[in-house]
């Protein structure tokens, strides 16, 4: 289960310059003393200080549990857009990265966003068969979300952390992304099918 202040590790704290900059050391007068410019000493420390800030960067994205979920929304969105490019332009998807970031939440996000574009894909082929087009059009966000997907995955891979919470909580938002553009394309099937009433669902539970 995911607790809800996995983000908290946001604030982790960042290491000391002093850690590495070594300055108030007595050998960092010893070095002053001896020649060394107050300039390069300076930049030294800035460099020192910078990589001290890098690494707790890093550190910061691995421990958010939740950091690795939008990196997954951006690469399936930029992959989705594409695949949409030739017929919408560039960034036809605009991705909300601050909003929630749990697997619900992500994969409701790719859903809505790349299924929000099928009525502008009806009207790029008129005249063709609209249970075909609804293929094509189906086929077109799906390899573009597999390729961000999958982009997104070779990423953590890379960085050593694709694995326990992070590795279920990718797994868990591909398959509500799946099952939400099964569920769409079922919709939009039935209501071609031209059958008056809504399609079939689940009966509610009595109380």
């Amino acid at each position: 289960m995911l607790e809800e202040n996995e983000t908290s590790t946001i604030n982790a704290r960042l290491p000391d310059p002093l850690t590495y900059s070594g300055a108030g050391s007595s050998t960092g007068s010893s070095a002053v003393q001896s020649g060394q410019s107050m300039g390069s000493g300076l930049s030294a420390t800035k460099a020192n200080q910078n990589a001290a800030i890098l690494q707790a960067s890093l550190d910061v994205s691995i421990q958010s549990k939740n950091q690795p979920l939008v990196l997954l929304l951006k690469s399936a969105i930029a992959g989705i857009n594409q695949l949409l490019k030739p017929e919408f332009g560039d960034n036809a998807i605009e991705a909300a990265a601050g909003q929630d970031n749990t697997p619900d939440g992500t994969a409701g996000r790719i859903v809505s966003l790349s299924t929000g574009f099928f009525d502008a894909f009806k009207q790029q082929h008129p005249g063709e068969n609209a249970g075909d087009v609804l293929t094509k059009f189906m086929d077109t966000i799906r390899s573009g979300f597999e390729q961000g997907a999958k982009e997104a995955q070779g990423i953590l891979e890379g960085m050593g952390v694709l694995d326990g919470d992070i590795a279920s909580n990718i797994g868990k938002t591909l398959e509500l992304v799946r099952q939400g553009y099964a569920d769409f394309e079922s919709a939009q099937r039935y209501n071609l099918s031209g059958a008056p009433n809504a399609p079939p669902t689940t009966s509610p539970v009595s109380p």
